[in-house]
């Protein structure tokens, strides 16, 4: 029986599941590009010759930059995690997401034709072929709805399953080669949290209902835009919404400090306040994924929150330990901070690991300990915001190691130091310690559980398995 032929009884088959013979394509295509530059890299690592130098990391850059699909999403992900990577390579990978090249006309009508049907076009008043913006899994359209509104519709890319599973067992043996050269960080859990996230950005059904449940959360604050999903016009690999318009954020830079400060003032509820009540939290800190808009009246600057594929969403007694944290680093209590390391679920905990994680949190922390007006880090360029304590942890946990992070450690990090790269772009300063005990004050744990639970259900996020 063919990969595309339906079972015995059993309607047509999906042709974009998940299909050997696709992975198989998959294989080849990223293993021609990628393997020999992984090679080669990791042959002078083991041989103790220099790092990989800047024209190894354009190389790799430019294997990967006709790549769509996760492979990308993942270059993209370990370029905003300080140490993971060499300095050159993060610079050259961090560029990769705007330099997605769209697919052409003929996709387009073929992707729409099997998620809407041969009339599809007649269902929008307008739609624009080029595309106005392109990424990783998917590229987006402009259209407008029959009563006028302004659209974006997002398209996903053909064979982006098969795509996924294939890419995800090469990042499986990548990261067990980085185990055998650099016992540091155990990261089968990172694996694992990164595959479960990218199977869930597939989903645009469930991409939908994340925006439905920001849209609810936010519902009374004017300053947080989420676009509003058309769910007649939305399929798993279809997703349309409203088109917000928006200004990118680096446009600001020059403008002055008051408004500079509004922006960002916004930017820390529209991260903290669904953390801290809520347990969510958008998870994808590129700077494309939000826009500015001018305010009204009192309003001042208001903020666009855009695509919500990756949005992650902890347990209670995550959040619990994220303030918990906080109070013990406030105090100065090993014994205080040594609980909310086991409560996320790290183990054997030497006062010396301890000590070598307070490091890395009283960094992630430094801001909202610091009761003043400041900016996140000064005299730090974006760009290397965190790469200097992460080297120094990273060090000491080769002499302490292997540690095993929670998996909930791989995006909260990751958003964490792309909200503070937000913050260093616009050179905010803002008194972030009142900022952040504003969101905490009344945080109560039992509480934040039923309110998930309640939002959740209203917006009909899927749980997880």
């Amino acid at each position: 029986m063919s990969d595309d032929a339906p079972p015995p009884g059993k309607g047509p088959r999906d042709r974009e599941a998940n299909r050997f013979g696709r992975r198989v394509q998959r294989y080849a295509q990223v293993g021609a590009g990628v393997g020999g530059i992984a090679a080669r890299a990791a042959g002078a690592r083991l041989f103790g010759l220099d790092q990989v130098d800047g024209r190894t990391a354009k190389e790799l850059k430019a294997a990967l930059g006709g790549l769509k699909g996760p492979i990308m999403k993942v270059a993209q992900m370990i370029a905003t995690v300080p140490e993971m990577v060499p300095a050159e390579f993060a610079s050259e990978l961090s560029e990769l997401q705007s330099a997605a090249p769209p697919m052409g006309w003929p996709f387009v009508k073929r992707r729409m034709r099997a998620e809407l049907g041969p009339n599809w076009e007649q269902r929008f008043g307008s739609f624009e072929r080029e595309a106005a913006a392109a990424a990783s899994l998917g590229q987006v359209h402009r259209a407008t709805s029959l009563e006028g509104e302004a659209l974006a519709v997002k398209l996903q890319y053909p064979d982006m399953q098969s795509a996924v599973d294939a890419d995800l067992k090469q990042l499986s043996l990548i990261f067990s080669i980085h185990r055998r050269m650099d016992r540091a960080i155990d990261t089968s859990e990172i694996h694992a949290e990164i595959g479960e996230r990218l199977r869930e950005e597939l989903d645009y059904l469930r991409e939908a209902a994340h925006m439905r449940l920001y849209a609810d959360i936010f519902a009374d604050d004017p300053r947080i835009a989420v676009p509003r999903v058309f769910e007649d016009l939305t399929t798993k690999r279809l997703l349309t919404m409203s088109w917000l318009e928006g200004e990118p954020i680096l446009s600001f830079r020059e403008h002055p400090l008051e408004e500079r400060n509004s922006i960002a003032e916004t930017m820390f509820a529209a991260w903290w306040m669904p953390f801290s009540r809520y347990g969510v939290i958008h998870g994808d800190p590129h700077l494309g994924n939000y826009s500015v808009r001018s305010g009204s009246g009192s309003e001042g600057w208001g903020i666009n929150l855009l695509d919500y594929g990756c949005i992650r969403i902890f347990p209670p007694s995550f959040v619990a330990g994220v303030v918990e944290l906080y109070r013990a680093l406030e105090t100065d209590d090993r014994d205080r901070a040594a609980a909310a390391y086991e409560n996320w679920g790290f183990r054997n905990l030497s006062a010396d690991l301890i000590d070598t994680l307070n490091v890395w949190a009283r960094f992630i922390y430094a801001p909202m300990l610091d009761d003043r007006v400041r900016s996140v880090a000064d005299g730090i360029k974006p760009g290397e915001y965190g790469r200097k304590e992460a080297f120094g942890v990273h060090k000491r946990l080769r002499e302490l190691g292997p540690v095993t992070p929670p998996r909930e450690f791989v995006f909260m990090d990751r958003a964490a130091i792309g909200l503070g790269s937000v913050f260093l772009h616009l050179g905010a300063e803002l008194n972030f310690h009142r900022l952040f005990n504003e969101t905490i004050e009344a945080f109560d744990a039992t509480k934040l559980d039923k309110r998930q639970s309640a939002a959740l259900k209203k917006a009909e996020v899927p749980l997880a398995a």
